[in-house]
C-alpha cells in the first residue's frame, strides 16, 4: 500500500514538469485543457472524432469480454468447459485475455507479437480506462456513453445497420485515418457529430450473444461501407490499412451460431478488433496527439476565434491608421492628442498577435482556455498553465513593444495641413 502511494506521489510530482502522455489522456488522468474531453473536441473540429469513438468502443467491447470471462470463473466453471472453441483458439493463436481466462503465459500457445496497449498501462491507468468504459454519463437517449463528447450535442436516436448482403460500391478510401476524405470539419458544419458509442447495461449476466451484439455494432458502424453513406452525415467508417480491414461479419445477434464456421468465427469475437484498436492508438498518438498538445499546451484559442481576432485586428488597425493620418494632415493641435492613438493600436496589435500565436494573454492571465469558439474553461493542468503564462508574458511584451513603436512614430511625425 505504501509503495502504491509512493508511486502516486512520484507520478504527481513528475507531472509538474512535463506534458501528459497519450495514455494518461485516454485513462482520464489529466485535467483541462489537455483532458480527454478537449482531445475529443479537437478531433471533432477536424472531422476525425470517429477514430477515437472506435477506440473507446473497442475498449468497452474488451471490458465486456473481460466481465464475461470473470462471470464464468465466478460461477465455478472454467473457460475451457464453458467455451471450448475460444479456449482452443486462444491456446493456439494467443489472446489479450490470457491472464483472465487462466491461460499459462509460458504455455504452448503462440502469443501475439504486437505490443498491446494494455501492456503499456500502469495498474492505475487500467482501472481508469475500465471506469471510463463504464462511466455513468448518459446521453440524450438515456444510454450510457463511453465517449467524452458533450451530452447536449445533436445526435440521431438509432444507428443504421445495413445487411452485409446489400449491394454497394466500395467508396474511395483515404490514405490516413485523419484525412478528411470528403468530410467537412465540424467547425464548418456544426450539425455533423457522431453519436457516442453505447454499451450494454449490466442488468443481467453477460452472455455470448451480448458479445456478438457488441462486435456487430462496431463492425457495421466503423468498418463496413454497407453501413455508411459516402460523404453523408452518418458516415463513421474509419480508414484501416488493407491488412487490417474486416470485409464481412457472418454472425448475427438475432440468432445463436449453429454451424462449425459460425462457432469458429464466434471464438474470434473477443480479440476481433484488437489489432485495429492498436493501429488507431498509434495513429492518434503519432499524428493527432502532438498537434493537440501544440494547440492546447501552447495556445488557448480555437481556429474560429483566432480568425475572428485576425479580422477584427485588421479592421481596427485600418481605423487607427486612418485616425493617425487624419491627425497628421489636419495638423491637429495640441500634438499630445496623438497619444490617444495607443487605444486602437493596442486593440489591433493584441488581436493580430493573438491570432499569430493562437493565444490570448488576457484569457491566460484569467486562467481560461477556449473549448469551443468563445466558450472557455479553467486551466487546471499545472505544467500547461506554467507554459501558457510564460507565452502570455512574451505575447504581452510583443504587444507593448509594437504599440509603443507605432504610437511614438505617429507622434513624432510633424503635422502638415493639406
Amino acid at each position: 500500500m505504501d509503495d502504491e502511494k509512493r508511486q502516486q506521489e512520484d507520478w504527481a510530482n513528475s507531472r509538474k514538469n512535463r506534458l501528459p502522455s497519450f495514455t494518461e489522456v485516454l485513462s482520464r488522468r489529466t485535467r483541462p485543457p489537455v483532458d480527454l474531453f478537449m482531445f475529443y473536441l479537437f478531433l471533432q473540429r477536424e472531422g476525425a472524432e470517429d477514430i477515437l469513438d472506435f477506440w473507446l468502443d473497442v475498449q468497452q467491447h474488451e471490458n465486456l469480454c473481460r466481465a464475461y470471462f470473470k462471470d464464468v470463473r465466478k460461477s465455478g466453471r472454467t473457460i475451457k468447459e464453458d467455451w471450448p472453441q475460444y479456449w482452443d483458439y486462444a491456446r493456439r493463436r494467443g489472446s489479450i485475455y490470457g491472464t483472465v481466462v487462466g491461460l499459462n503465459p509460458d504455455g504452448g500457445g503462440t502469443k501475439r507479437s504486437t505490443t498491446s496497449t494494455g501492456e503499456m498501462l500502469t495498474e492505475q491507468d487500467k482501472r481508469n480506462l475500465a471506469a471510463a468504459g463504464t462511466s455513468e454519463e448518459k446521453g440524450p437517449s438515456g444510454r450510457r456513453s463511453t465517449s467524452p463528447r458533450p451530452p447536449y450535442s445533436g445526435a440521431s436516436e438509432g444507428t443504421r445497420v445495413a445487411s452485409p448482403n446489400d449491394q454497394y460500391d466500395h467508396p474511395p478510401r483515404s490514405s490516413t485515418p485523419f484525412s478528411l476524405s470528403g468530410r467537412t470539419p465540424t467547425i464548418f458544419n456544426l450539425r455533423r457529430a457522431s453519436r457516442a458509442p453505447t454499451i450494454i447495461p449490466r442488468s443481467a449476466a453477460i452472455t455470448r450473444m451480448d458479445l456478438i451484439g457488441s462486435a456487430e455494432r462496431i463492425f457495421y458502424r466503423y468498418l463496413s461501407p454497407a453501413g455508411n453513406t459516402v460523404n453523408g452525415q452518418d458516415n463513421h467508417e474509419i480508414y484501416l490499412p488493407p491488412a487490417l480491414r474486416i470485409h464481412s461479419f457472418p454472425l448475427s445477434s438475432s440468432h445463436e451460431p449453429k454451424t462449425q464456421t459460425e462457432m469458429a468465427m464466434m471464438a474470434q469475437i473477443p480479440d476481433l478488433f484488437h489489432a485495429q484498436k492498436e493501429y488507431c492508438f498509434r495513429a492518434m498518438e503519432q499524428d493527432a496527439f502532438p498537434r493537440f498538445l501544440r494547440s492546447k499546451a501552447f495556445g488557448n484559442l480555437t481556429p474560429i476565434s483566432a480568425l475572428v481576432r485576425l479580422i477584427a485586428g485588421l479592421i481596427i488597425l485600418w481605423i487607427g491608421l486612418a485616425a493617425a493620418f487624419s491627425l497628421i494632415f489636419l495638423d491637429v493641435k495640441p500634438k499630445s492628442k496623438r497619444f490617444f492613438l495607443f487605444i486602437p493600436f493596442t486593440l489591433a496589435v493584441l488581436f493580430l498577435v493573438s491570432h499569430q500565436y493562437e493565444l490570448d494573454p488576457i484569457l491566460v492571465f484569467l486562467g481560461q482556455s477556449e473549448s469551443t469558439p468563445f466558450r472557455t474553461l479553467t486551466i487546471r493542468e499545472p505544467y500547461v498553465k506554467k507554459l501558457l503564462v510564460g507565452r502570455a508574458i512574451w505575447v504581452s511584451i510583443l504587444v507593448a513593444a509594437f504599440v509603443t513603436a507605432l504610437t511614438l512614430l505617429f507622434w513624432a511625425v510633424p503635422g502638415h495641413r493639406l
